[in-house]
């Protein structure tokens, strides 16, 4: 029987030289999807200053010619979807159940808040990406770092005595879930070790931490198809919950007993901030009536790394590290999270246009009622001038909204957007190219094809 190749063989891979390079092996299951790879790799060789841009630059920069060829990837009939979720089905099933363990608190009204969103249907993108990333990098070559002893790691023992960090907390010590909670797993896999199960969880913390902030700092009232957290229990004890979330998520990251790891999750919850704050305005200067310039893209673009892309890449390279991997492999995996990341979050700005408020599950249409110019009108801005004003007062005034999004509808911005997000979804693609072959690869492969499918 011979080798079936992986789709992650079948797409391209990044040159400094010359591109965008195709590989010569695909079916034709894959030629509708390389489509617009081969068009991309076009417009790279006739444009060889592109080369010398930001990264930023460059990206803004394509997007902004391939618009009109912009086409989803469906499959050809015969051609079997890699479903991700069943490659890491036994640790996902306990996620949810293991994640409510290390938010227990003494405090019942805390406790409820801090659990809200645990119990709602979500997506658990981000620690699904994680263990993907585990099992897919499980078998790469590791680092002199690794010594095998994240084999053995206990995640659940305190580093500090437990009368100490019980001291404050109103319940008995024995009971005192943050010191003893004990979160087994039952599975036996080894291709995904305990502190890497232990991250993926870490990162759906850190995001619903972000999620109870946000939708305080949004004024929302819908959270995952139910009330959200500030609408259910108010302002106060949301922000609070959030806090708390952190809190959590500090602790079960100082247990896995990483540095590295430790710092870098450490620098996503800065991330998020930084991104809070830099959302605040819509273009680097927040001038009355703004002219669109490249920056603008550029600005949105790091604005969105900071706020939805540093999550999954940083926790992309933290499992590629608790896995001992060499850094070829660390960088590669950090690299993926990255592209994809950025991916995600043009989808979702271009799903505000283009589905309802119950296939989202929040409410549609929300960043021009908070104010926020996002990729489709930004792009749709750059050709029509009368988004200026309406920028610069971030659509306050009666009508604004509306004309907005009529503005938008009628230009090419959401394919543009379109277009830059299947470009950072094909570079993430490209950039575990060198990872053995695997299903767990292959399920990261698909996990970009789906984030460009999502409709939620």
């Amino acid at each position: 029987m011979g080798i079936r190749p992986t789709r992650a063989s079948l797409l391209l891979n990044s040159s400094s030289n010359s591109g965008f390079q195709l590989y010569s092996a695909y079916s034709s299951c894959q030629l509708k999807g390389l489509q617009q790879v081969r068009h991309f790799q076009n417009l790279t060789n006739r444009h060889p200053s592109r080369r010398r841009q930001s990264s930023w630059a460059q990206a803004a920069s394509l997007a902004s010619h391939v618009f009109s060829n912009a086409t989803a990837r469906t499959a050809a009939p015969g051609c079997v979807s890699v479903d991700p979720l069943r490659m890491v089905a036994k640790e996902m099933q306990f996620l949810t159940g293991s994640i409510r363990q290390l938010l227990g608190s003494g405090h019942p009204s805390l406790d409820t808040v801090a659990k809200y969103y645990a119990q709602a249907e979500g997506k658990h993108v981000r620690p699904m990406i994680v263990l993907l990333m585990s099992r897919a990098t499980a078998r790469a070559p590791k680092s002199p770092r690794f010594n095998g002893q994240q084999l053995t790691a206990d995640i659940d023992n305190s580093i500090s005595p437990i009368s100490i960090l019980a001291d404050v907390n109103p319940t008995e010590p024995s009971s005192n879930l943050l010191t003893h909670s004990k979160t087994t797993h039952h599975t036996t896999d080894s291709d995904i070790l305990p502190t890497q199960r232990r991250l993926a969880e870490i990162t759906e913390l850190i995001h619903t931490a972000s999620l109870l902030h946000d939708d305080v700092i949004d004024h929302s009232v819908a959270r995952r198809g139910a009330p959200s957290a500030n609408l259910q229990f108010g302002n106060k004890m949301a922000v609070l919950a959030g806090d708390f979330l952190l809190g959590r998520a500090s602790v079960a990251l100082a247990r896995l007993r990483d540095a590295e790891v430790t710092e870098l999750l450490a620098t996503v919850i800065a991330n998020l901030v930084e991104g809070e704050f830099m959302q605040l305005k819509n273009t680097a200067t927040d001038e009355k009536n703004p002219v669109w310039t490249e920056e603008t893209v550029t600005y949105y673009l790091q604005k969105t790394y900071l706020k939805s892309a540093s999550l999954i890449s940083k926790s992309c390279r933290a499992a590629a590290l608790l896995g001992g991997s060499d850094i070829e492999t660390v960088n590669a995996a950090y690299a993926y999270g990255k592209n994809l990341g950025l991916a995600f979050q043009l989808v979702d700005d271009m799903l505000d246009y283009t589905i309802s408020d119950k296939e989202l599950g929040k409410p549609a249409g929300a960043d021009l009622e908070l104010g926020l110019a996002t990729a489709p009108l930004l792009f749709a801005w750059k050709n029509n001038k009368e988004f200026g004003p309406l920028v610069g007062r971030k659509f306050a005034h009666e009508g604004d909204i509306a004309r907005a999004r009529e503005l938008v509808i009628q230009s090419d911005g959401i394919d543009q957007t379109r277009a830059l997000a299947e470009e950072y979804a094909n570079r993430a693609i490209a950039a575990i190219d060198t990872f053995p072959d695997s299903e767990a690869k292959e399920g990261l492969v698909e996990m970009a094809f789906k984030t460009l499918k999502r409709r939620k």
